[in-house]
């Protein structure tokens, strides 16, 4: 049981490494002084968001942060030993 719980610990710090490089990869949101009064703009970049580089990243950033709170619960759970 000890190696399957060195092998998560090192999964979760490999996640956790990942999942900060990802993040910081990511752009902000400049949405400018539009989006004060509720206006948006529905331009072809904003429509194909998901399909360009930044929706890729937003996407693996949600798969890394489902993995590091899976790999969380169970290294706090009691099932492993040392």
């Amino acid at each position: 049981m000890t190696a399957l719980k060195y092998i998560l610990m090192a999964l979760f710090i490999i996640v956790s490494i990942v999942l900060t490089i990802v993040i910081m990869m990511q752009e902000g949101e400049d949405a400018g002084l539009g989006s004060l009064s509720g206006q948006s703009l529905d331009t072809y970049w904003s429509k194909n968001k998901g399909r360009s580089k930044e929706g890729v990243i937003v996407k693996v950033t949600t798969v890394l942060v489902v993995a590091f709170f899976v790999l969380a619960l169970l290294l706090n759970t009691n099932t492993f030993s040392l």
